[in-house]
């Protein structure tokens, strides 16, 4: 039950994704282009249904793993992508059937297709996350603790890395983010394989659907000269929080994450006040005059005023007209279970989740 991806669908995807994205997952720019490019050479890309696979089926789980302002200079290869999958399967032993994004947000929507136009795999309208986070405890497959490895890691040099075994999901991120880390804080990975039992139990599934559509109603928005920004907040049901202008940005690559503080000075009914977004690849808290009003697991999105494009962490910049909106998050982040690996304590603030939309 699969079907074509059509060219014609990509900008749709890359723009709806980059909103769903927070800020992070990288620009998919980029990586637009190089699919784009695929296609004209003759490659094609195909989405299977979550519920269409079968329970032994077995996914690829892949991503660009990194700081999103490295990935603006050390341009993303699929053939890096692809040895990533292909190392999993020498590793293992098994062949893949399918493939899927880590996460729906910014570039990382387009990862495994640009891995499954090389390799004729299906794409899973599905990922683990309904977003993007930095981490790799922050999946939806780690909130239901599942396996968490084995891991393969590619870079640009051809380095190849497999973490085999590990104790637990945060040890998979400290020792993968440190291989990542060491190769230019950029590189390709193939996550733990997921069967298709798993992806259809903990998944978050028709994300990619999701996403496309948002793109779609920006488009449309634009072509009959609607607001955009409007036009997302009725479709995904979500709330303004704040209209100015971007006012000082402080960020620094460490670690292999892109951390900081972005803060916007209100503009119209804000006149007066500030907002300031604080981030770790992705945007995790807005507080107003220093008060928190939003924060992970909702999805704080970044827009531009005018177009509707999200701005993500890495190519915000002083003077840019904005507005910050908030979209409901999957509702399996906001479990009990779904907060201690995705809630604001997790990331280090000393407060609970409280929704944006109680407010």
């Amino acid at each position: 039950m699969e079907r074509e991806f059509p060219i014609e669908s990509i900008d749709a995807l890359a723009i709806g994704a980059w909103i769903l994205g927070t800020g992070g997952g990288g620009s998919p720019y980029l990586a637009q282009l190089n699919l784009t490019n695929l296609y004209k050479q003759g490659k094609t890309c195909r989405l299977i249904q979550p519920e269409d696979l079968r329970d032994d089926d077995l996914v690829a789980v892949v991503s660009q793993m990194g700081a999103p302002l490295v990935g603006q200079e050390r341009l993303i290869d699929p053939a890096t992508l692809a040895r990533a999958v292909c190392l999993m399967e020498e590793f293992i032993g098994q062949k893949f059937t399918a493939i899927m994004a880590v996460e729906i947000g910014g570039g990382n929507v387009l990862s495994p297709y640009l891995a499954a136009a090389l390799l004729d795999l299906p794409v899973v309208d599905a990922d683990a996350m309904g977003r993007a986070y930095p981490e790799a405890q922050n999946t939806s497959f780690a909130i239901g603790n599942l396996k968490m490895y084995p891991l393969s890691l590619v870079d640009c040099r051809d380095n190849e890395s497999i973490v085999s075994k590990v104790p637990s999901w945060i040890w998979m991120e400290r020792i993968s983010r440190t291989i990542t880390t060491e190769v230019g804080s950029v590189a390709s990975t193939c996550k733990a394989p997921r069967t298709g039992a798993e992806v259809k139990e903990w998944g978050i599934l028709h994300t990619v659907t999701q996403a496309t559509r948002i793109g779609q109603t920006v488009l449309e928005a634009r072509r009959n000269h609607n607001d955009p920004v409007q036009a997302i907040l009725e479709l995904e049901g979500g709330k303004t929080l704040f209209v100015g202008k971007i006012t000082d940005v402080d960020r620094v690559a460490t670690g292999g994450f892109l951390r900081g503080k972005a803060k916007v000075s209100g503009l119209g009914n804000d006149q007066g006040e500030d907002l300031v977004l604080e981030f770790q690849n992705e945007w995790l808290v807005a507080r107003r005059n220093e008060e928190p009003i939003a924060m992970t697991p909702h999805l704080i999105c970044l827009l531009d005023t005018d177009s509707g494009d999200a701005i993500g962490t890495e190519t915000v910049r002083y003077g840019q007209r904005v507005t910050v909106i908030a979209l409901p998050s999957p509702e399996i982040l906001r479990t009990e279970r779904g907060l201690l690996n995705v809630g604001p304590r997790t990331f280090g603030y000393d407060f609970d989740y409280r929704s944006v939309f109680a407010i």
